[in-house]
């Protein structure tokens, strides 16, 4: 049941698991091809998981990228309500704004493209302004992983090597996706090292819970709530500046829903990254919730990541100032605005910043992280 407050669903659990994996089932494709550095046609395979409610999802496993989220809504009609491209001309192409893909070895930004690990300073690849975005040139985003299936899920392997983009140490990464029967999309993502290095993978959907195709006017008819007191205060490069500022008596505070529209035209748009109130007794927690009350539908989003960074596509073309916009799916048009980001994660430029959660990965342990994003629909 939809509530008027985060907190009132803070301590929900989630367990993510399949109540009846029967009632889930797996169909593999072929998606299209690409050309590996030396020239080599290869293979890219989809993979979709549908459930007995019409929800389905199409994910490929260049980048493990969901291509396609159906949803049902109150009267039964399903829209895909995820941004994305018809092939890989498009998932390729330089106007990709991470739709949908696994991005690492570590997402978001680290500062001037350097830190220092172990008495020694790495310097990673600066491919945004000054600073490293989502992993560099080459992150795992733009990688072919391996696949396996076992039963209702998939999961995807990438082989990081030591010196790819500048990180130091062979890292193995995976990313499980699997459906559950009452309409839980639930990404476990893992990874190891044989040499400490920063981790911090995450998903990079862009949602549009009106339908992926409904563009601006859609999301904003939509609310809002994360679970966050708190915020990672940043600069004009939206590097952190290593402060954590309350969010009360902010145009940013959503700990209340509110209506996209009333928070676009407040703030210009957000991009940041909220520090989530974590559960006292450990596990999987609320995250945040998007609704949209004309369809119903409704995702809610759980994970046991300390942050989220909301992000509402303020570097999509913008449409009022002429811009070209973005050609996706079907012929839709992609535009600022037109959809959202909720990218569960560790901080920002946490390797540069000590009162920050560690980020680094030392070799015999394991990066675990898990998100789980509910779909329902609302009564009334």
């Amino acid at each position: 049941m939809f509530s008027n407050s985060c907190h009132d669903t803070i301590f929900q659990k989630k367990s993510g698991y399949c109540s009846d994996s029967s009632d889930v089932t797996l169909v593999e494709e072929i998606f299209g091809t690409l050309k590996d550095e030396a020239g080599k046609t290869e293979t890219v395979r989809c993979f979709t998981l549908s459930n007995k409610n019409g929800m389905s999802v199409k994910i490929i496993n260049y980048g493990a990228t969901i291509t396609s989220l159906n949803v049902p809504d109150r009267t039964g009609n399903v829209e895909d309500v995820v941004l994305g491209f018809d092939n890989m001309d498009g998932y390729e192409g330089s106007n990709n704004p991470y739709f949908g893909c696994i991005v690492g070895r570590v997402a978001n930004r680290i500062g001037k493209g350097m830190f220092h690990l172990g008495g020694q300073e790495y310097n990673v690849t600066v491919n945004r302004g000054t600073y490293h975005l989502h992993g560099g040139k080459k992150g795992f985003d733009k990688a072919l992983w391996s696949s396996h299936v076992d039963g209702n899920k998939v999961t995807f392997t990438y082989l990081s090597k030591c010196g790819e983009e500048g990180y130091p140490g062979n890292v193995l990464a995976q990313a499980t996706y699997q459906l559950s029967s009452d309409n839980e999309l639930i990404l476990d993502m893992t990874a190891t090292s044989t040499r400490p290095t920063p981790i911090n993978l995450t998903n990079h959907s862009y949602f549009n819970l009106a339908g992926h195709n409904k563009g601006r006017n859609g999301v904003l008819e939509q609310t809002i709530c994360i679970n966050a007191d708190r915020y990672t205060e940043v600069d004009h490069e939206s590097i952190p500046t290593g402060d954590l500022r309350c969010l009360a008596n902010t145009d940013m505070d959503l700990r209340v829903p509110r209506l996209l529209s009333d928070v676009v035209r407040a703030t210009g748009g957000i991009d940041h990254n909220y520090c989530i109130n974590q559960c006292s007794h450990g596990g999987l927690t609320f995250v945040a919730r998007a609704t949209h009350i004309l369809t119903g539908r409704f995702m809610e989003v759980y994970s046991n990541q300390p942050g989220v960074q909301f992000y509402t596509a303020n570097f999509l073309p913008d449409k009022s100032s002429g811009d070209k916009l973005v050609v996706g799916k079907n012929g839709a048009n992609y535009m600022k605005h037109g959809a959202f980001c909720l990218e569960t994660q560790n901080f920002p430029d946490a390797v540069n910043h000590r009162n920050f959660p560690n980020s680094i990965l030392k070799p015999g342990y394991t990066y675990k992280h898990r998100v789980i994003y509910h779909f329902g629909v609302l009564n009334s």
